[in-house]
């Protein structure tokens, strides 16, 4: 059982905000809208990372806004030595995203980066675009409030398993012969992990992975997560029959899901509207899965805000009523609970698992044996 903590009281408090870029323009347009925004406190600026890193190590703020590119040390550089001077500060990635960029910018959020914000190419979109403004604001904010939050489980919710070693063999009906995962902010550092400690047993299945992401950077996902993991990864198309031991992941910007054609399982790729405001959307995924796989199907929703996965008449609850399994993050291990926690909160989840335990559970299941303790 879980027992919600108490809440805080009190006022408030302005989030603390470092900016590092190299551009004294972006400097000045990101403190102003920040200022603007009424929530937070911009407490110094940079324009190199030798210099991020002080501001860092001496404010130890809530927030740092790292630009990729900065003369001397730059910000992939920099980020490994930020998180160690300063471990609880979340970093938001700022970058004109080209194909290297795109590429750094996966590499630093599987390494403790939270999310990127893609800057536009020139000077006059920057300043005219409020779309960009928009999505700066939404992503800073969101992060900023990524600690725990109390209260956030009534007390009246009960999990089949919610703590210890998680052996999951009680919770399957059979054994699972596809994996589907959705994630979103916080979520390709997670989805590393939990595919990284499967290891081998990833041949015996086939993955499906939902990741919250801009078209640019899910080819690249793909590519870093087979050589991370040593097992295909690719983005599929349409029709594409699913193999085993292949990893799936969902183009940016368009839903994955699964159909059944001409008696085999395929790729469903589609275009169709958002679902819950994602494209692609794991409601989809697991809304199908229920309907083509059942049982055979383990569902896992990582971190990611907002509530994809919970859809009212499919997702997790489709997944669990096709007599299917689906673990939730934990809230502690969690970049942002969201997502996790609206499965845990429609009593959806299975089981809730911290993140450093979810892959060793999922290999002891496929192999047959019991989990570490």
């Amino acid at each position: 059982m879980i027992v919600p903590r108490s809440a805080s009281s009190g006022p408030a408090r302005h989030k603390t905000v470092v900016i590092a870029d190299d551009s004294a323009v972006v400097r000045g347009l990101f403190a102003r809208w920040l200022g603007e925004a009424g929530q937070f406190n911009v407490v110094a600026v940079a324009g190199d990372g030798e210099t991020a890193l002080a501001h860092a190590g001496r404010f130890k703020p809530d927030v740092l806004v790292l630009d990729l590119d900065m003369p001397g040390v730059d910000g992939p550089s920099a980020l490994p030595r930020i998180l160690r001077e300063s471990p609880h500060t979340s970093i938001l990635l700022a970058a004109t995203l080209n194909e290297r960029n795109t590429r750094l910018a996966l590499e630093c959020m599987t390494k403790g980066a939270m999310d990127v914000v893609s800057k536009p190419d020139s000077r006059a979109g920057m300043t005219l675009s409020l779309d960009f403004r928009s999505e700066f604001l939404l992503k800073l904010g969101n992060i900023a409030q990524s600690a725990p939050q109390p209260g956030t489980l009534p007390p009246e919710v009960e999990l089949d398993w919610t703590h210890g070693p998680a052996n999951l063999r009680p919770l399957v009906w059979s054994m699972p012969r596809y994996l589907l995962i959705g994630a979103s902010t916080g979520g390709p550092r997670a989805v590393a992990r939990v595919l990284f400690d499967i290891g081998d047993a990833l041949a015996e299945i086939t993955t499906l992975v939902v990741q919250h992401m801009p078209p640019l950077f899910t080819a690249s996902f793909a590519e870093q997560m087979t050589s991370h993991v040593g097992v295909p990864a690719r983005e599929p198309f349409d029709g594409e029959r699913l193999a085993r031991g292949t990893i799936y992941i969902a183009p940016g910007g368009r839903h994955l899901g699964i159909d059944r054609r001409l008696g085999h399982l395929v790729a469903a790729v589609s275009d169709g509207p958002p679902v819950n405001f994602c494209r692609p959307a794991v409601d989809v995924l697991f809304s199908d899965a229920a309907r083509h796989l059942g049982a055979a199907a383990l569902g896992l929703v990582l971190t990611g805000m907002g509530s994809d996965g919970t859809d009212g008449t499919g997702g997790a609850g489709a997944l669990r009523r096709a007599g299917a399994a689906v673990i939730a993050q934990d809230e502690q291990s969690s970049t942002i609970w969201g997502m996790p926690g609206s499965i845990v909160r429609a009593r959806h989840a299975s089981a809730v698992t911290p993140l450093d335990e979810i892959g060793g559970a999922i290999r002891a299941l496929l192999r047959g044996g019991a989990p570490l303790a």
